[in-house]
């Protein structure tokens, strides 16, 4: 009989419990056991070993579309490639890397010549290769990008150049020890013309893990974390590839050097290639998701067996649990990882239902509202990340601080996350953007000072877009009970329309300043730089809004009774978070009075009581399995005293 654990696990999971479900199972095996390996090159090599288990087994094939050789299922590619994440980040990297990224530029950007040359052996790992985009110089930027590869009529050949120390590609996974082959992303030049950034198929290593002539690699060493990862740097001195290197979907250069395309404007061509390589970026912030609900699991089930002080008239010690200051250090975490949970699950079924729709039939818009949901999401669960699980190291005190009790590990792996696809504070302005020229194709590519000109006259009316269940969160909303009274704060209604009015406000209010500012200021940087801070506010108040409609939606499907009411209380802990997180914005703008802000702390501390006694139900439902906690200070006496 399935237990309310049960009930919220499944309904957490989604659309994708299947393949989710499957993952758990598959995982738990010995080669697969969360493990500390500080040693670069056995790490190194436990990966690759985990991966071609992984390919043994048929998860690489569902990245790739029927015709090119897979399965054609990316929401279960994705749903399964953040379940890595619960045994080792680096075995999540790693497969990302060479299945989602080179694989994806391959699939997605290359044409029936690359596919059936190259698809079927990177699945099967006969051909290992890296993403080459970033570069010493430019990261965010990749419209920028220095690398040139300039075309050579004469033998019908690109020529790959690296022409400055800057222009050296960095921090690339692969390319420090496996990678044979990159996707090479550099200036197309061709007639003395520069056509923008395309990619390229190089090879940069022969059979025996040398490098070929004209490619010099080198390795990154020991970073922060993710020693799994051999990430590595590039330079290219006239590296000669073939014509038919260039990954052609979206231009391709004719023998005797012509440039054409179907996409004519250069911003909307580059943006279009990006935009079709989302999956990275979804991948990111879901697996940095499931990485904090690791650590979220382990430290509460630490707080159920730890014990410390002895209450008054009573012998026996404390559960760290049974403290407010305990339940307020992680159930707010962990209702977060609930309303990130079902966020992420609307996103991977959007982004599945877009890349299994014929390109030709694809809506521009949704497209780009894909990108701006990913990008915003990324931000979200990755800063969760870093946020919940450097709680959780000091949640279990000097424990957690031990190797053995993985959290440090969990810290270190995914600290790179919030800068990787994506830094996220640029990611939040992308977010802003998009949402203050209500995705404009006109907006896309240009720099703050060419974007502040167009906003500052054409920010038009945004128009809000429901992510789920549109017609219940209308109804709570037309419901609502907002009043001055604690039990208010606890309407549902009520918190959607405190999240809906602060992202409307702020929209609106940015709209007014970018005009303003762009009047005042001599320099249209100055003019954006003056408002950016509000900006980014937009943007995040925009992203709590999705988070908190998608917590509505997935407690709308969840179908046992006991789950669902679990799961309201949840959600208000979520919702009531956010609002002190912001609190002083709240009161500023007269929705909060000092009673009311006052009711919000108690209404925080009121639900952590109320879900106190579920502690235990809530991180089984999160869906980590036991095997894969890795954590020894769990194993100890006592882990099952405080499961009550």
């Amino acid at each position: 009989m399935a237990t309310t654990a049960d009930h919220l696990r499944d309904t957490l999971d989604g659309a994708w419990r299947q393949a989710r479900s499957r993952a758990r199972t598959d995982l738990a095996r010995e080669e697969f056991a969360p493990h500390h390996i500080p040693d670069l090159d056995r790490a190194r090599a436990t990966v690759l070993d985990q991966m071609r288990l992984l390919a043994e087994a048929g998860y690489a094939s569902a990245g790739f579309s029927e015709a090119s050789g897979g399965t054609g299922d990316p929401g279960s590619a994705v749903a399964s490639i953040e379940m890595l994440a619960m045994s080792d980040l680096s075995l999540m990297v790693k497969s990302g890397v060479q299945w989602g990224l080179f694989g994806g530029a391959i699939e997605n950007l290359g044409t029936q010549r690359h596919h059936e040359r190259y698809i079927r052996p990177l699945i099967d790992l006969e051909l290992l290769g890296c993403f080459a985009m970033t570069e010493t110089g430019h990261g965010s930027d990749v419209q920028a990008l220095e690398t040139t590869a300039t075309y050579d009529p004469a033998t019908q050949e690109f020529v790959i150049d690296s022409p400055t120390p800057s222009a050296r590609k960095d921090y690339i996974g692969g390319a420090a020890q496996h990678a044979t082959v990159a996707a090479v992303f550099a200036q197309l030049i061709t007639g003395g013309a520069t056509e923008g950034v395309h990619c390229f198929v190089v090879p940069i290593r022969d059979e025996h893990g040398n490098d070929l002539p004209g490619v010099t690699t080198s390795d990154c060493g020991y970073k922060g974390g993710l020693p799994g990862v051999d990430n590595g740097r590039i330079s290219f001195d006239g590296v000669r590839v073939p014509r038919e290197n260039l990954l052609n979907r979206y231009a391709d250069v004719d023998p005797d050097g012509t440039y054409h395309s179907p996409i004519e404007n250069p911003n909307r061509r580059f943006f279009t290639m990006v935009g079709t390589l989302v999956r990275g970026r979804v991948t990111v912030g879901g697996s940095a998701g499931a990485a904090a609900r690791v650590a979220l699991t382990i430290a509460t089930q630490y707080a159920l067996q730890r014990r410390q002080f002895s209450a008054p008239n009573d012998e026996q010690e404390v559960l760290l649990l049974d403290y407010l200051v305990h339940q307020r250090r992680l159930l707010p975490l962990i209702a977060r990882s609930y309303a990130l949970g079902f966020a992420q699950n609307e996103l991977i079924s959007t982004m599945h239902r877009i890349q299994t729709t014929p390109v030709e039939d694809v809506d521009p818009q949704e497209q780009r509202e894909l990108e701006g949901r990913a990008a915003g999401l990324k931000v979200a669960n990755t800063e969760h990340a870093t946020r919940a699980i450097q709680e959780c190291r000091e949640a279990c005190g000097g424990a957690g601080y031990m190797a053995e009790n993985r959290l440090t590990s969990l810290r270190a792996d995914t600290d790179v996350f919030t800068t990787f696809e994506g830094d996220n504070h640029v990611l939040t302005q992308l977010v802003a953007k998009e949402l203050l020229t209500a995705y404009a194709d006109e907006v896309r590519g240009m720099s703050p000072v060419e974007w502040m000109r167009f906003a500052a006259t054409t920010v038009s009316d945004i128009v809000k877009k429901r992510t789920a269940a549109q017609q219940i969160i209308q109804t709570l909303v037309d419901t609502r009970q907002d009043n001055e009274e604690d039990g208010s704060l606890f309407n549902r209604g009520t918190q959607l329309t405190m999240f809906e009015d602060r992202e409307q406000y702020l929209l609106s209010t940015a709209a007014r300043r970018l005009q303003a500012a762009s009047k005042r200021e001599e320099s249209q940087f100055d003019a954006f730089n003056f408002v950016q801070d509000h900006v980014l506010h937009a943007a995040r108040a925009h992203i709590d809004r999705v988070v908190l409609e998608a917590f509505v939606a997935g407690i709308e499907s969840c179908e046992d009774e006991t789950a669902r009411e679990l799961l309201s209380d949840v959600c208000d802990l979520y919702a009531l978070s956010v609002i002190e997180d912001d609190k002083a914005w709240f009161m500023e703008h007269r929705h909060l009075s000092v009673e009311r802000a006052k009711a919000v702390l108690r209404g925080i501390n009121e639900r952590c009581r109320t879900l106190r006694p579920h502690a235990a139900t809530l991180v089984e439902g999160l869906g980590v399995p036991e095997f894969l906690l890795g954590s020894a200070m769990l194993d100890g006496p006592g882990t099952d005293a405080g499961r009550v």
